[in-house]
């Protein structure tokens, strides 16, 4: 008889031991998967804080509208990443806004004067990242206190601009001026200069060049587009491309000018501002100096130099989304870009200022007469092309390694001259 007690009892006990373990293995469980879930929402979210400050430092260039433009940027760029298990709206739980995006001086203080500006600091908080199991374990226990339902996340990046080992240049190649030398080569800043469609340039012009070396025309369309080309360093020799056929189309993304298919600027991003200029609506003589200069007597009525423009994040049409009323505007032509149908909208609630960040400031290879990349220009887009074989025009605006420049670059941080480009350092 005792025996058989023994035995009920020692069942009964391995029941109760078995129950035990398996709430400690359940919440090693439970463990494993709610803290893995927040390190997957952490990496997340730290993604998207490194994208928002390295975009938001590529704006730091000292000018009046840097940090507004470094916050439009930031915003941007960390949005377009995918937070909380690959959420596009981050679980609806709040993405990146103004706040968020802060920057600081050279001495790491901080600071909300644009010329000041040396860093900027991307900070979010993911509040509310559910935690199933610990939750479920903390029922179970009576612990809800030590078990919540839901944790938050912070993640924080800080950028600055550093010089760079390769360049993110677009595919156009400067010659310099006869006699010209380092560091304008004979151009003045604020002086436009053709960049010619259909022949290679001479002296003093522009022209198409694959930063690949390459002489393919679809080379030339992939390295002006969106991402384009990075790793391109003194020393290298570049392409002359065929006829041209379609690189109007991302030049003109630029200018938040769309055909009908690929009127989408949350892809095809347009600069802050499409306001354009030429000689029929900005009179001023050599250097004319749209980037920051006073409209001659005679320009258009609308006319005011690009950083004006930009701080109201003007279309193409000025304070409209009309391409002829533009194209009067700009070439005193309704009809001059027939092949294209939409614009990107202006204003503070417009596409350029949700969509938009730094894309008509570029950097150009300065090359010599055997195509080898020497040094770097720093050039400012100044209007659309109504067809890939036409001649454009680029303002000079300096050596792209001046400490002033307003160029930035995408390529590796680490070199000692050439442009600057974002890296983060926190």
């Amino acid at each position: 008889m005792n025996r058989i007690v023994n035995r009920r009892r020692q069942r009964g006990a391995v029941i109760v031991t078995a129950a035990l373990a398996l709430l400690f293995l359940l919440g090693f469980m439970g463990i494993a998967l709610d803290f893995g879930h927040l390190f997957v929402v952490k990496t997340e979210l730290q993604t998207a804080m490194d994208s928002c400050a390295l975009a938001a430092a590529q704006e730091l260039d000292g000018q009046g509208t840097a940090l507004t433009r470094a916050t439009s940027a930031g915003m941007t760029a960390g949005n377009m990443n995918r937070v909380n298990m690959q959420s596009t709206t981050w679980s609806g739980k709040g993405q990146i806004v103004a706040a968020n995006v802060t920057f600081r001086d050279a001495a790491y203080v901080p600071t909300t004067v644009p010329a000041n500006a040396r860093y900027a600091q991307c900070q979010h908080t993911q509040p509310n990242v559910n935690m199933v199991l610990l939750q479920a374990m903390g029922a179970f226990s009576g612990d809800t206190a030590g078990n919540p339902s839901t944790r938050n996340v912070q993640a924080q990046a800080v950028a600055t601009r550093a010089s760079t080992q390769t360049t993110c240049p677009i595919p156009v190649g400067l010659k310099p001026k006869p006699g010209g030398t380092a560091p304008n080569y004979g151009f003045q800043v604020g002086e436009w200069v053709t960049v010619y469609g259909d022949r290679v340039p001479n002296s003093g012009e522009l022209g198409w060049y694959n930063l690949d070396g390459s002489t393919n025309a679809n080379e030339t369309r992939k390295e002006l587009s969106e991402g384009g080309s990075c790793g391109t360093r003194i020393g290298d020799v570049l392409g002359t491309p065929g006829a041209q056929t379609t690189v109007d189309t991302p030049w003109n993304y630029r200018f938040g000018i769309y055909k009908n298919a690929d009127y989408d600027p949350n892809v095809n991003h347009p600069d802050f501002s499409g306001y354009s200029y030429t000689a029929n609506n900005w009179k001023n003589a050599v250097p004319q100096n749209a980037w920051s200069g006073t409209p001659a007597a005679g320009s258009h009525p609308t006319a005011a130099n690009f950083l004006t423009k930009r701080a109201a994040f003007a279309s193409f049409d000025d304070t409209g989304t009309s391409l002829t009323n533009g194209s009067t505007i700009v070439f005193g032509k309704a009809n001059q870009l027939n092949s294209f149908k939409k614009l990107a909208t202006p204003g503070n609630a417009g596409q350029h200022r949700q969509y938009g960040y730094s894309r008509r400031v570029v950097t150009v290879p300065v090359i010599n007469p055997a195509s080898k990349v020497i040094d770097y220009a720093c050039m400012f887009m100044l209007h659309p092309l109504s067809g890939p074989k036409d001649d454009g025009h680029l303002e000079f605006l300096g050596n792209a390694g001046a400490a002033t420049s307003p160029c930035t670059s995408n390529g590796l941080a680490g070199g000692s001259a050439g442009p600057l480009v974002p890296v983060l350092v926190r």
